[in-house]
């Protein structure tokens, strides 16, 4: 009696065994999977990133034959952005945002 309990026990145990297993199989080639996506989209990025400097360069090359200062544009643009990202602040009850 003792038996046959013992070995539907360890039946169970190794079937849960099994299924575990093959779930961190899974897991292992999902991983794997991510993880070439990562440097996929790190490889991406870095083209991107390559290919904007280049055009940023040559916008830059095209307004100075044109007379016009690419540098004080861009860092009018900086400075817009800024202050934009600034006022996205939460304002405090009794403030206002008129400057």
């Amino acid at each position: 009696m003792g038996l046959g309990s013992t070995a539907k026990k360890i039946q169970g145990l190794s079937e849960r065994a099994e299924a575990m297993y093959k779930q961190v199989q899974e897991l292992q080639q999902r991983i794997i999977h991510l993880e070439e996506e990562v440097d996929e989209t790190n490889d991406t990025a870095q083209r991107l990133d390559h290919q904007l400097t280049e055009q940023r360069e040559l916008l830059l090359a095209i307004a100075e034959e044109q007379g016009i200062d690419g540098e004080q544009i861009l860092a009018d643009a900086a400075i817009d952005q800024a202050e934009l990202e600034g006022n996205d602040e939460p304002v405090e009850p009794g403030e206002t945002t008129a400057e």
